[in-house]
């Protein structure tokens, strides 16, 4: 049995029941690394053979922490890890290494998880392309030329490349969705405030990103969210976890209505094939029950846009005020973190609030639509994966992309309004691609579409049929 080809949930079944060590779950993954990731640059920062070895020895007769026991991990750079070094992508961190984790990292390795390194990340996480100049680019595993996406796209291209049984990411534009779609992976957003927060900064006004879960079956994606979620009494607004593992079984979309927002009325510039590719996946959702209705744009998408750039803008000149006004740290941040930065330092306080105003008149509009819907589906990317020595696609089909992260627009109906949504992959274009698609409910409903999710992946299972051919 190949043990990296194993669910992370199959694995941990098989070390509970002793059908398999720690230490052999261990040492088939560290192998794999060994064989792939020189090529695909996923896993950075990895931890000394050595030193893991002997962790996942002493997990072998070790009583179980929790479901993660035993199962090597690799946390996305944008997270703290204890002892592990931890960069943001930032040559200002290139050497940080943390004294205490944060609070996801924390959760999982209380879980019994074993942390190996860090998967790969845009610098700071700003853009959908995984390149830095600590570590370099991560290459999608269906296609060494061509981007994992990102800022997830370490986690994306580990798990595609099976150096990962699952993964953890996060995710303001994207960044646990296009990655996903662009691995053929499953990449989940969950509601806004599911997934807590680390008690620092700003944590009233920061409601965009989300921290979350990533893998090859849904099973794993709900098994992790549940030792990802719960309150942090320190940050306001937060949700209280549920069961996102039991409602999987039997799962079905039998009598699930389903909205197709397509290009949201040609304002999203799609390349050819995707959206054809995404009404196959919706035709066979018809066949296993669902009811698809296509929607018109229900909200104006340069009003989402608008208020989206403001918000983003507002928090990251406030987040990197410290550096930014250090010279010497603002000369080695790279050209978006600037733009951005820049950006919001040059609000006024009534297009904040301009920008919040239609953030609220959109997340009505969107409740009143959920009274009729299950879920909405939206292509989770409008390019496929693009050469990997791109910084970002400047245009799409022609039509011009006027910022570094335009080409992501389609993920702004959920990250807006901080809606879950799971990204599924739905198959592979013309060239041997993959794509995904966002399949999106409201806030709250998390247990709800990652059924959905099981049901999809029951009938089709794209990470297990069609896996990349690496080494």
């Amino acid at each position: 049995m190949d043990l990296c080809e194993q669910s992370a949930s199959t694995l941990s079944r098989m070390i509970a029941a002793r059908q398999v060590a720690p230490s052999e779950v261990m040492a088939a993954h560290l192998d794999r690394i060994d064989a792939v990731n020189g090529a695909v640059n996923a896993v950075v920062s990895l931890r000394d053979r050595d030193g893991l070895m002997a962790e996942a020895r002493a997990a072998d007769d070790a009583e179980p922490k929790g479901w993660l026991h035993g199962i090597p991990m690799a946390v996305k750079d944008l997270c703290a890890t204890k002892g592990l070094g931890t960069t943001w992508g930032s040559p200002l961190f290139a050497d940080f290494v943390p004294a205490a984790d944060d609070l996801m990292p924390a959760r999982m390795r209380g879980a019994g998880a074993l942390f190996i390194g860090k998967t790969n990340t845009p610098e700071w996480g700003h853009g959908s392309h995984s390149f830095n100049p600590v570590f370099g680019v991560t290459r999608n595993p269906y296609d060494l030329a061509r981007t994992a996406g990102g800022s997830s796209g370490g986690a994306a291209a580990g798990l595609a490349a099976r150096m990962l049984p699952v993964a953890d990411g996060s995710d303001m534009m994207g960044s646990l969705r296009n990655p996903a779609a662009f691995c053929n992976v499953y990449g989940f957003r969950p509601s806004w405030g599911l997934v807590p927060a680390d008690a620092e900064g700003d944590t009233h006004l920061a409601t965009l990103a989300t921290e979350g879960p990533m893998g090859r079956t849904v099973e794993d994606v709900a098994r992790l969210l549940q030792v990802q979620a719960g309150i942090n009494p320190e940050v306001p607004f937060g949700r209280p976890a549920g069961d996102y593992v039991s409602g999987l079984q039997g799962a079905s979309l039998k009598g699930k209505r389903i909205g197709w927002l397509a290009d949201w009325g040609g304002a999203y510039a799609m390349e050819p094939g995707i959206l054809a590719l995404c009404e196959a996946a919706l035709r066979q959702m018809e066949e296993m029950g669902a009811e698809v209705e296509i929607l018109a744009p229900p909200f104006p998408a340069e009003k989402l846009w608008s208020a989206w750039t403001t918000l983003r803008a507002m928090l990251n000149a406030g987040g990197f005020k410290a550096i930014y006004d250090q010279p010497d740290k603002r000369a080695q941040l790279k050209p978006e973190t600037l733009w951005e930065i820049e950006q919001g330092r040059s609000l006024s306080a009534a297009a904040v609030y301009e920008a919040s105003v239609i953030r609220s008149r959109y997340y009505a509009h969107m409740a009143r639509l959920f009274t009729r819907f299950d879920a909405v589906a939206l292509p989770t990317a409008q390019v496929w994966p693009f050469p990997a020595e791109w910084r970002w696609p400047s245009q799409i089909d022609g039509r011009p992309m006027d910022t570094y992260h335009r080409w992501m627009e389609v993920v702004i109906p959920v990250s807006l309004i901080g809606l879950p949504a799971l990204s599924l992959p739905v198959g592979f274009g013309a060239e041997g691609l993959p794509m995904g698609m966002q399949l999106a409910g409201p806030v709250g409903a998390d247990a709800a579409i990652l059924a959905m999710g099981q049901a999809w992946h029951e009938a089709t299972d794209w990470p297990g049929k069609r896996p990349p051919r690496l080494a």
